[in-house]
């Protein structure tokens, strides 16, 4: 089960839901009514104040802020080659969506799963896969053969494997909202509460800058109404908030761990925010962020991206699957 700061959070939100006391907007939904102080965020709240969480260590939010540097300098670089066509697609980005692959995928385990789209490259770099790779996916001139039915398959298969074997391991699978206009994503979820299997679905959701009619592929804006018959915990947080998302996730995947059951995930950021930015200014509230190193860590990185996008274009690669195990450091 979640932990007791958790279930306090829980309680304090189901009673009282004008007074935002904490300083990320998630909730447990069990019967998919969406509490009104989720709509807004409360004056009162301070990402990434401790308000009776354990203390990140500042390495960590350190190593939060880089990764999510990486993959935003991914993202941008896949844009410049995909207006230079180098290479076909559908001109996918996963911009802004930095905090939610970070903040979930970071501390995963070598032997856990990650389970992504093949244009959803960011959950499986973090994960290990190697960028001279993700580029040759991207240059390789083979269609990708997988669907939004065999990820989440392949997503629920190894947590049903892990939890067979009683490995201790999780699997995760990241979605969009094109997920939720196919039979298997309920399917998918169904299958993991009924089994109780170790999963966490993340499912990342962009909303305007304004409240406008309900997203066409899930008839409401909040995933959650689609998902309270599934028997286990379904969490909103703030998409742009890294700190937020990474408390929330820590918290699922040892749900997980123990045996306890999936979680889905709804990582909600509005369009107008900037999840790269709002992690720079937390880290200059706590004197952490310097101009400096982050050119060093863009300088660095922006070598290894030269270098993997010459050899990746050199290579001819087969589609990518998109569920990678990291080497053994």
């Amino acid at each position: 089960m979640f932990s007791a700061d958790l279930k306090l959070l829980i309680l304090r939100q189901t009673r009282d839901l004008q007074v935002m006391i904490f300083w990320f907007p998630y909730t447990i939904a069990e019967t998919g009514e969406i509490p009104p102080s989720m709509k807004t965020k409360s004056k009162e709240q301070t990402p990434g104040a401790n308000n009776g969480f354990p203390l990140i260590s500042n390495r960590k939010l350190l190593a939060l802020y880089s990764t999510m540097l990486k993959c935003r300098m991914i993202e941008e670089r896949i844009r410049i080659l995909l207006k230079q066509s180098k290479f076909t697609g559908n001109g996918y980005t996963a911009l802004g969506q930095e905090a939610a692959a970070a903040g979930v995928a970071i501390d995963l385990l070598p032997e856990d799963t990650v389970s992504a789209f093949p244009s959803d490259l960011i959950p499986l770099f973090i994960k290990g896969l190697p960028l001279e790779k993700l580029f040759a996916r991207l240059f390789s001139a083979i269609s990708p053969s997988t669907t939004i039915a065999a990820q989440l398959h392949i997503a629920t298969g190894a947590a049903l494997a892990n939890k067979t074997r009683k490995n201790n391991k999780i699997a995760v699978a990241f979605c969009s909202r094109e997920c939720t206009s196919h039979s298997s994503w309920e399917e998918a979820l169904k299958f993991a509460g009924v089994h109780a299997l170790p999963i966490l679905f993340v499912f990342r959701s962009t909303l305007p800058a304004q409240p406008a009619s309900p997203d066409p592929h899930t008839k409401t804006r909040r995933i959650l109404m689609k998902t309270k018959a599934y028997s286990f915990p379904t969490i909103t947080v703030e998409g742009n908030d890294a700190v937020a998302v990474y408390r929330v996730a820590s918290e699922a995947i040892a749900h997980a761990r123990k045996g306890d059951g999936p979680t889905l995930i709804e990582c909600q950021r509005w369009q107008a925010d900037d999840p790269l930015l709002n992690m720079e200014k937390y880290l200059i509230r706590k004197g952490l962020f310097s101009e400096e190193f982050k050119r060093q860590v863009a300088a660095g990185f922006r070598k290894e991206l030269d270098a993997a996008i010459e050899r990746g274009g050199k290579t001819s690669s087969a589609p990518l699957i998109a569920v990678v195990k990291r080497e053994a450091e």
